[in-house]
């Protein structure tokens, strides 16, 4: 689809771009309806007439955004690629979802643990179990098949990709530097090949 057939945005996607960004730059807790209506130069009361709480506009940002990501991680899991080719690939969908949605990464990795005391976001948690178990399959068949050595320590080799790659949201700025590829590229490199020479 060319850039002149691409829809507008909607103004309900407007609002949820606007909260998206300040709920990653100051935390969902930290954000208030007046906060997301001022920056959109409307009333707070004009807010409700497109969603009746933050709470439902973080469903509505992070809902799809997860929906796609899990999408893309299971044709991995699924795919005839051998077991280093679906890590490289795992860990380079990561790095294009901090690219293309910083803000939804940034909220789930900042507020996930907050939103979870509420029973409603109890999804969040099944999706973290989710991507616990994407990664822990695909180390575990690294190893099964020679690709990663067998003596790693499948949860902590879990932890440390998790850490390594997520936390990038805090430092990784779209548009200065590197490319999300390129970035994916030295991760991938340091984390199946080591660094030493």
């Amino acid at each position: 689809m060319s850039a002149a057939s691409t829809p507008e945005p909607s103004r309900r996607d407007e609002l949820l771009a606007i909260a998206a960004r300040l709920f990653a730059e100051k935390g969902f807790k930290n954000t208030t309806v007046r906060d997301i209506a001022d920056a959109a130069g409307i009333l707070s009361g004009s807010l409700y007439h497109h969603f009746d709480s933050k709470e439902s506009m973080v469903d509505e940002i992070l809902i799809p955004f997860q929906d796609r990501l899990f999408g893309q991680y299971d044709e991995i899991l699924a795919s005839d690629d051998d077991a280093r080719t679906k890590l490289e690939r795992a860990v380079r969908v990561s790095f294009e979802a901090i690219e293309q949605h910083g803000p939804e990464v940034a909220i789930f990795q900042n507020d996930a643990d907050y939103l979870g005391t509420f029973e409603r976001f109890g999804y969040l948690a099944d999706r973290n179990t989710q991507s616990r178990q994407v990664w822990v399959t695909l180390i575990e068949e690294g190893v099964r098949t020679g690709v990663l050595r067998p003596d790693l320590d499948v949860t902590l080799t879990y932890r440390f990709i998790r850490d390594t790659v997520w936390v990038a949201v805090r430092w990784y700025q779209p548009g200065k530097g590197h490319t999300h590829t390129e970035v994916a590229d030295q991760y991938v490199r340091i984390l199946l090949d080591g660094i030493s020479s």
